[in-house]
């Protein structure tokens, strides 16, 4: 019926234009054979009948290849996965291997910088400092406890996501505004009911700090009671700066290449960063940060594009995940660093300066190859191929495909730039990018709710009593995600792993709306049997079961658009896929802007989306042991496959060439593709 309504659609006019690519795969074969290198191994799931297309051969009577086809670059060259990384030596050479050694590195660099703010910006306890204070150290020392009054001076801040009431030891954690910490006396248990609005008509404060600090950017500026939005601003411009980051430099890295961005980034995140620790007001601290994340992201961009970029099909998900590890060995060792500081801006330039040691990536860290190649710039890829071989000991002679010699006779083509707006005239790629922006933004954005949801049941829950269960708890829920990824994209494959983590996500969501209103209103009848605590128990299961698949939705469809993206584009659809992370995680701070005011109906939405996103998998294609797409062509062409493969003697949904000449409408399309054999398809060659 599809063939009859585009039959009918075309017409029989002799100026018409032979049909465009499928959806389901099947394009005009004309089109078939520049995507040929990118057929190849396809993994269990992806659709295990594609084989690799072979390349059609000319014909007497066949049409002549047209004057842009003459022009295009051998496609020798254009495999780069299938020629060139074999003549380097793949991923066994020693050099390939100390490259990505470099990108590993920074990793620990960058998760401490990700997660500083929940030490620098943390909002502590705090209570009125009293005008007869060593009166009132006098009778708590002698006492041991306070009274009613002392009591009534001690307040709370707003609930965060991180928000607990324990405290350490009482010389670790408490602080005073404008004065030394030994003074201060014992914290106090917080009252039951309390009126706040008290403490905020002093004029000076002291404070309980909780992540191992003396002073933080809080107890600094006395950012509490009416300037208590500052914290939330200066939370917001890290995310902000790390959204517009991702966006120009993508498209930036793009156009100059990826060195330039990352070695601009190195440097101006060592002046920026360091300078956040000279702050001299919050306005200034938040400027700062805002420059600060715009040059981490330029950082986490590029060295996630030149991981991708340097690894051959099946090692890419185990080279990223070992990233990924890094950065979390960053996040367990935060708190430690934050004790071993003691003050903020000591911790600000800890973390920024091991940055310095970057700058030593200028001479040893060379361009993406795979860029070069996929740009036409052929003369620096050839010196950057004669370097690698030189780094590897490789001799002339295992150039069996004869990459040099091609290489040789295209060294006068001028380089061929492409900015990722030209996706906005495909047809599948934009779709693709925007399936998997929609992912990463509710995967991240709904991370939230549940995080909130399970830290709001702290009192009842003896274990989630202090920052520091709080902080490890969220941590080590999303190192059980990244090592629950490594099996299950292992086993489904990019799509399938995907589309699970996504339908445990919505899951968990629409139990924690849906069931526990439901137990709320039985645990109201006295008969009933359930309580509360049966509630607050079934509440925090369905948190970290959502926070453990939200995290993984959230990491897998950045690590997705890495794949599915063209070389020419890569960096800057992995900025479209980040930013919509960054805006998922900006959610957080609003929420708490709002002091909490909107939250149900925040998780609501993002429940939703979850629905549509389990549709919207169904339509990406499988990656897995895929070669990388190196132009946008190659790029339009990576369509979707089957989710299970074909079983044996099942009729495939894609139409040969001989089948396609049974109807008179596409003769055309069909002629243009009389030098393929008869069963080849558009992915590739068709299991008979």
């Amino acid at each position: 019926m599809a063939i009859d309504r585009r039959r009918e659609a075309v017409g029989g006019g002799p100026g018409r234009q032979p049909p465009a690519a499928e959806e389901n795969g099947s394009l005009p074969p004309g089109d078939a054979a520049a995507s040929a290198p990118l057929g190849g191994r396809a993994g269990p799931g992806g659709g295990g009948d594609i084989q690799p297309l072979p390349a059609p051969h000319p014909t007497s009577g066949g049409p002549h290849p047209s004057s842009s086809s003459a022009a295009a670059p051998s496609l020798l060259l254009l495999d780069y996965d299938g020629s060139v990384l074999p003549f380097l030596g793949g991923l066994g050479g020693g050099y390939q291997k100390t490259l990505v050694l470099l990108t590993w590195i920074p990793a620990l660099f960058i998760g401490f910088s990700q997660f500083s703010d929940s030490f620098l910006l943390d909002q502590p306890n705090f209570w009125c400092r009293g005008a007869g204070k060593g009166t009132e150290l006098a009778e708590v020392t002698a006492t041991g406890r306070w009274g009613a009054g002392d009591v009534a001076n001690w307040t709370s801040p707003p609930t965060t996501s991180f928000s607990t009431v324990a405290w350490g030891a009482a010389g670790d954690l408490s602080n005073s505004s404008g004065s030394d910490g030994g003074d201060t006396p014992p914290l106090p248990s917080p009252p039951d009911k309390g009126d706040n609005a008290s403490n905020c008509d002093c004029h000076a404060w002291d404070y309980g700090i909780r992540t191992g600090l003396v002073q933080n950017v809080v107890s600094k500026w006395d950012l509490v009671c009416d300037n208590a939005w500052k914290v939330h601003i200066a939370k917001f411009s890290l995310l902000v700066g790390l959204i517009f980051g991702y966006l120009i430099t993508g498209c930036i890295a793009d156009w100059v290449g990826r060195r330039p961005v990352l070695l601009f980034s190195i440097t101006f995140i060592l002046v920026f960063g360091l300078t956040v620790a000279l702050s001299v007001n919050v306005t200034m601290f938040s400027t700062l940060r805002f420059f600060e994340g715009f040059c981490l992201a330029g950082i986490i961009l590029t060295l996630y594009a030149l991981r991708i970029e340097l690894c051959p099909p099946g090692k890419r998900f185990m080279i990223t995940m070992v990233a990924s590890f890094v950065a979390m060995a960053g996040r367990f060792l935060m708190p430690g660093l934050a004790a071993l500081c003691r003050d903020w801006q000591v911790l600000q330039a800890l973390i920024i300066c091991p940055f310095l040691l970057m700058l030593l990536y200028w001479s040893i860290f060379p361009e993406s190859l795979r860029w070069l190649m996929a740009t036409q710039q052929f003369e620096s890829a050839k010196k950057l191929i004669l370097h690698f071989t030189q780094k590897n000991c490789m001799s002339p002679e295992s150039d069996i495909k004869g990459v040099m010699p091609e290489l040789e006779k295209e060294l006068s083509r001028r380089p061929k730039k492409v900015c990722i707006v030209k996706v906005v005239g495909t047809r599948n790629l934009w779709k693709n990018i925007v399936v998997l922006c929609v992912n990463s933004l509710t995967g991240y954005g709904i991370h939230h709710c549940f995080a909130r949801s399970m830290m709001g049941h702290e009192v009842k829950v003896p274990l989630l009593e202090n920052f520091y269960a709080d902080y490890y708890t969220v941590a080590s829920i999303a190192l059980a995600s990244c090592l629950a990824m490594c099996v299950v994209v292992r086993f489904l494959g990019r799509r399938g792993g995907l589309l699970l983590f996504m339908i445990l996500t919505a899951l968990a969501s629409l139990l924690q709306l849906g069931l526990l209103n439901l137990i709320g209103k039985y645990s109201q009848h006295p008969d009933s049997g359930m309580s509360d605590s049966v509630k607050d128990k079934f509440s925090i299961a369905f948190s970290i079961v959502g926070m453990f698949a939200s995290h993984a939705v959230g990491s897998l469809s950045v690590f997705f658009c890495a794949e599915i993206t063209p070389t020419v584009i890569r960096c800057g659809g992995l900025g479209l896929v980040l930013a919509s992370a960054g805006f998922g995680m900006l959610t957080a701070p609003i929420i708490e802007l709002h002091n909490q005011k909107g939250y149900f109906l925040h998780h609501i939405i993002f429940a939703c989306c979850t629905l549509i996103c389990i549709i919207c998998i169904l339509l990406l294609p499988e990656s897995r042991d895929q070669s990388l797409p190196e132009n946008i062509s190659n790029g339009e062409h990576y369509t979707r496959q089957p989710l299970l493969p074909h079983k044996k003697g099942e009729q495939p949904l894609l139409l040969t060439n001989a089948e396609l000449k049974d109807y008179s409408g596409l003769h055309d399309a069909a002629a243009a593709g009389d030098g393929l054999p008869e069963n080849a398809t558009a992915n590739g060659m068709k299991a008979m």
